[in-house]
């Protein structure tokens, strides 16, 4: 079940984080609808993912023109994605940019101004001679303006510098990345590397997450499928032998024996008589008796 819950817990989380990310550069593309769009992209990425899920485990049933028509239609939703994820991404880079370059024109400015002192103080040096002792009041007070601005410009530059370099440090890596791919002659080779690095994180990101939700269907039906071999191929288990049921046996109780039947004698007049009182019975004695008692 591991197989299967990892890959669409990460299929959830990339799908979630790239739908983010989507949804807040579609509106940064569209700022003048922020909560429309906002709403469009939400809904347009939970139907891709439905989507993907449904015609993977319903594929051998749908109709070719659905197939198509879903394939078409996931491959757009992925589209607008990664258009989102590049916006979003990209303004993250422009606004660092940004004030890298507010920065880098104030100090271009100062600069500037820097430069044109260092020629002005130049000259007046020049204007002055080499005799200290020959220059003139107003040359000397020239100079000293001079140099006073130029100590003013490096005062203004040294904030300047510091947050440029603390920007820079930011932007380091990407610049490292940017040599290795392009000339740094180049004046736009950091802009052209951002860009290679956010393709190819989108090229990661939404298909990723696609792939590992298709990859957990394809777990589970798998898992199914096994569950049902083994219960085809579980030996059904023998039946119990039926326990004989012991016959009871009764105790026997002690009764008086039961006459026999040649206890009885049946006398002329069809009546039973014990063997005992035949001899009582009144009446004729047969030859048999009579006999007897002679003898």
């Amino acid at each position: 079940m591991t197989q299967v819950l990892l890959p669409f817990i990460s299929a959830i989380l990339l799908s979630s984080v790239a739908a983010f990310y989507s949804v807040i550069g579609l509106a940064q593309i569209f700022p003048g609808s922020f909560w429309p769009i906002v709403v469009m992209g939400s809904i347009l990425e939970i139907s891709k993912l439905v989507t993907v899920s449904w015609l993977y485990n319903q594929w051998e049933k749908t109709v070719f023109i659905m197939r198509v028509y879903f394939i078409g239609a996931i491959l757009l939703v992925m589209l607008i994605t990664s258009m989102g994820i590049f916006g979003f991404l990209s303004k993250a880079h422009l606004e660092t940019d940004i004030v890298v370059g507010t920065s880098k024109i104030g100090l271009n400015i100062l600069e500037q101004k820097e430069e044109i002192a260092i020629k002005r103080l130049n000259f007046l040096i020049m204007k002055a001679g080499t005799d200290p002792d020959k220059i003139s009041r107003r040359t000397h007070d020239q100079i000293t303006e001079v140099q006073e601005q130029l100590i003013d410009l490096a005062e203004q530059k040294r904030p300047l510098l510091q947050e440029q370099n603390a920007l820079l440090s930011e932007v380091g890596p990407i610049k490292y990345i940017a040599q290795a791919l392009f000339d740094e002659e180049d004046p736009h080779f950091i802009d052209k590397a951002v860009r290679v690095v956010i393709v190819i994180i989108i090229i990661v990101f939404d298909p990723l997450a696609i792939l590992l939700l298709i990859a957990s269907n394809q777990t589970y039906r798998n898992m199914l499928q096994e569950q049902k071999i083994k219960v085809k191929q579980k030996p059904k288990p023998k039946p119990k032998p039926k326990r004989k049921k012991k016959a009871i046996k009764r105790k026997k109780v002690d009764l008086p024996p039961s006459p026999s039947l040649e206890s009885y004698f049946v006398d002329d007049k069809h009546e039973l008589v014990e063997k005992n009182n035949i001899a009582e019975i009144d009446g004729e004695d047969d030859e048999f008796t009579k006999q007897t008692k002679k003898e």
